[in-house]
């Protein structure tokens, strides 16, 4: 499947070619880039602040109270917050006048790396942490500018501290608040100045590394936070979804709405006509409230061409991924390194392994909904996603119209975990409100949701791995077989070059089998499984290509180690020695890997037999945007397979920790996600669509299923590294190698199931 909407972003907003701007406006002192002459109507960029519509970073009232402005999407991991208390440091604010407000998919909030408003990858506090503490110290040299004006005294001696410019001599103070009333801010930066300004030390902050309390927590609680679900507009109308039996391909044949129009208040059945191809086959039952577009929805007899994957399965994709496998001319590379062939052909020691995951569900607790609303030429679409620059592209798609005619009102969201980086929800908002001219709300049901995800990809992986006589790695070679979700996306910038320049290949399949290992000769080959592509589009799921990247590699590792007689542990130590382009990287996976074997007592302990460690160390999410992560799990296996998990110790260099508290419940939610992924969940795929559809068939991990979890951070003072994302990826393979080293059983699938550890403890 190829989606056809054209993602647009209006003129450039080159960051490099604006001024930032800090002035007194109407609401207060505004903060951000200008406008670009032009731009979003305005042609008096280089005007007064107070005569502009800057693309603002944050504001300060004439309260004193500074709002930011977050272009990230919060699906809990609380990076509203972050951002605030990255301004805040800067800027010398109390963290009790911090508040956080969410972007519109104005192209002026994009992010200023990325060049697009999207949150995913663990990238959005270390992209962003640059940007934001230098719009926090602008806007503390500007109120202290203008302070030394008010007060008669130089600037140089002034101090900022909770939101308050101090002159300790003469023992003058203006708040913020009395700064911002007198109009004096007049400061400018040019990007050049911004680019000089000199922040703060690690051993200057007094809001970074603090664990704050998260701003977002208190409204959440209280039940004044606004989801997408929570979206009320006069006049709305609700849509119910009437779904094919089939994941993608088929098409609607007819549809009979006698039954339904004996539903009080059925309105109309809508068939789509989804020409970004996030959807076929869908019909949208539209009534005056939810109940009955559900009982009409129900009563809807709709007969479809169920198209060319209705014979699907989870089976067939697998053989065609071996088949592709095994095409000496199939796929791209990704690394490229060495003579594989010779150096395996002279290897004294030689391992193959095939591993293999199912098919993930996300199943983020609030499910899809959108509301779509038109008013005069402008669509509004109410919802929460990870994407706006493509949400607004796929929503502008559905309605015929161009991007620039569709603002999108940014909620919180109720979990995300890469979901919500899809936008098919607002294509049955925006056509069902089109064709019955009334603002319609869509609320996916769980099973909806469920059979419709667009899920993590079946992936089949081949490595074979050699070993010279002192039994050191030597050659690697990899195979990678997946759907892949971000080739889907059309978005040529987000492919990669191959290495062999042979074509353009999605890196978010094979991120993490370019590891930090030392090994002299090395191919990753990644290889497009085009019946996948069809008939499972996928998206990108907590952790991405780590997740199944790092399964093979650290599973293989553990392999070559017992194969080589050594520790897999000292095994892995060997081989971080940091040569060539490893270097810093390797070496910091290193001491992230001896700090959770410490922790552990990993090496110290007599455990009692079908009991088990095992490690796993990981450079995820990607080489380029690394967190450091490492793993020691520890595991009770009994006679019948049953793995209990007893205890995960996980360390994780972030480099700078923004607030140690919120660190902490990422990695834990990652552990956790990672342990439900190796043991429990599994989607599968037949007669073209997925057979699970709840929580009862799909089993995410249970609350008494948890093990304990100890978590260390390592802060250093690098810059800072993102965690949401991969701890999940640790998981799995320390689990693995946990259950061989409890009774030797080696399994290559996951989940990891009783009847399967069992097999292999037989085998």
């Amino acid at each position: 499947m190829n989606e056809q909407v054209k993602i647009t972003q209006g003129e450039s907003t080159d960051l490099s070619r604006r001024t930032f701007l800090i002035g007194t406006a109407a609401a207060g002192v505004t903060l951000g880039y200008a406008a670009i002459p032009g731009m979003f109507g305005l042609d008096t960029a280089a005007a007064a602040p107070a005569k502009i519509d800057p693309s603002i970073w944050y504001s300060i009232g004439p309260d004193g109270l500074v709002t930011v402005t977050v272009g990230k999407a919060d699906m809990g991991q609380h990076v509203a917050s972050t951002m605030a208390q990255m301004v805040a440091e800067e800027l010398g604010a109390s963290w009790k006048d911090m508040r956080i407000s969410l972007a519109t998919n104005d192209p002026k909030f994009n992010d200023p790396v990325l060049g697009a408003q999207i949150t995913g990858g663990s990238w959005s506090t270390m992209m962003n942490f640059d940007a934001m503490s230098r719009a926090g110290a602008a806007g503390r040299i500007a109120l202290t500018e203008a302070a030394a004006g008010i007060m008669g005294v130089p600037a140089s001696e002034l101090t900022v501290r909770d939101s308050i410019v101090t002159h300790a001599k003469s023992k003058k103070s203006k708040t913020f608040a009395e700064i911002v009333k007198s109009g004096k801010v007049t400061k400018t930066f040019t990007p050049d100045e911004l680019k000089t300004i000199k922040l703060k030390t690690p051993d200057q902050y007094t809001m970074i590394g603090v664990s704050v309390p998260q701003l977002d927590i208190p409204f959440k609680v209280n039940g004044t936070a606004k989801y997408g679900i929570d979206t009320f507009l006069p006049g709305m109308v609700y849509g119910k979804l009437v779904l094919p039996p089939v994941r993608y391909g088929a098409t609607v044949k007819s549809v009979d709405d006698s039954a339904a129009k004996k539903v009080p208040g059925f309105i109309k059945a809508v068939v789509l006509d989804d020409k970004t191809g996030s959807t076929t086959g869908w019909v949208v039952a539209v009534a005056n409230n939810y109940q009955n577009a559900r009982k009409a929805a129900d009563a809807l007899k709709v007969t479809w061409d169920h198209g060319p994957n209705a014979k699907v399965s989870s089976e067939s994709l697998l053989i065609e991924a071996k088949r592709l496998q095994g095409l000496d001319d199939s796929g791209l590379f990704f690394v490229k390194n060495g003579d594989t062939s010779a150096a395996l052909g002279s290897a004294a020691k030689v391992l193959e392994a095939e591993y293999t995951t199912n098919i993930n569900i996300h199943c983020p607790m609030e499910p899809m909904n959108a509301t779509a609303m038109k008013e005069g030429d402008i669509w509004h679409i109410y919802t929460g996603n990870q994407f706006a620059t493509r949400t607004g592209a796929i929503a502008a798609g559905a309605a015929g119209v161009d991007p620039k005619y569709v603002v999108l009102h940014q909620a919180w969201l109720g979990g995300g975990f890469g979901r919500r980086l899809d936008a098919d929800m607002t294509v049955p908002a925006v056509q069902a409100a089109k064709a019955v001219g009334k603002p319609v709300k869509v609320i996916y049901s769980r099973e909806d949701d469920v059979t419709m995800d667009f899920s993590r990809p079946l992936t089949y992986q081949k490595i074979k791995a050699g070993l010279d006589a002192d039994g050191k790695v030597v050659a690697m070679n990899h195979d990678v077989v997946s759907a892949w979700p971000t080739k889907r996306w059309g978005i040529p910038d987000f492919l990669s070059p191959s290495v062999d320049k042979k074509g353009a290949l999605d890196a978010f399949t094979v991120n993490g089998a370019d590891f930090f290992y030392s090994v002299p000769n090395h191919n990753v080959r990644a290889i497009l499984n085009e019946m996948a592509q069809q008939a499972t589009p996928s998206g990108q799921l907590r952790s991405v290509a780590p997740g199944w990247t790092f399964w093979a590699v650290e599973s293989m590792v553990d392999e070559l180690a017992h194969a080589a007689g050594k520790d897999p542990a000292q095994f892995r130590i060997a081989m971080l020695d940091g040569a060539g382009d490893n270097d810093g990287g390797a070496q910091r996976l290193r001491n992230t890997l001896l700090a959770a074997m410490g922790l552990a007592g990993y090496g110290t302990k007599k455990l009692p037999k079908g009991e088990g460690m095992g490690v796993a160390c990981v450079s995820s999410q990607e080489r380029k945007t690394a967190s450091w992560t490492a793993c020691v799990a520890h595991v009770a296996v009994s006679p019948s397979g049953e793995i209990v998990p007893k205890k995960l110790t996980v360390a994780t260099d972030v480099g700078t920790a923004v607030n140690p508290d919120g660190i902490r419940a990422q990695v834990e939610g990652g552990a956790l996600w990672g342990l439900s992924l190796a043991l429990y969940e599994k989607a599968t795929l037949k007669d073209g669509g997925i057979e699970q559809s709840n929580f009862d068939s799909y089993t995410p991990l249970r609350m008494s299923q948890v093990p304990d979890v100890s978590v260390h951070i390592i802060a250093n003072g690098e810059p800072a590294t993102g965690v949401g994302e991969p701890t999940v990826t640790v998981i799995a393979p320390a689990i693995a190698n946990a259950v061989f080293n409890a009774v030797g059983a080696r399994v290559r699938s996951l989940p990891i199931t009783a009847d399967a550890v069992k097999s292999a403890m037989k085998a």
